[in-house]
């Protein structure tokens, strides 16, 4: 995630987010480098090896 390797137990995006807190958080995400809608995460299933990007908006510079 976001680079770094790390073990989950997942195996769809929306549990995913679910597991790592990310679940009530506006947030972008990308599986292999591609962009994910909101709407598709319920659908989208994980393999061991996929690369997955969180990204959150945070404020100050």
């Amino acid at each position: 995630m976001n680079g770094q390797p790390r073990e989950v137990r997942s195996v769809c995006l929306d549990a995913l987010l679910v597991e790592l807190r990310f679940k009530h958080i506006a947030a972008a995400t990308a599986v292999n480098g591609a962009f994910v809608p909101r709407a598709q995460r319920a659908a989208t299933q994980l393999e061991e090896g996929d690369s997955l990007e969180v990204l959150v908006p945070m404020q100050g510079g």
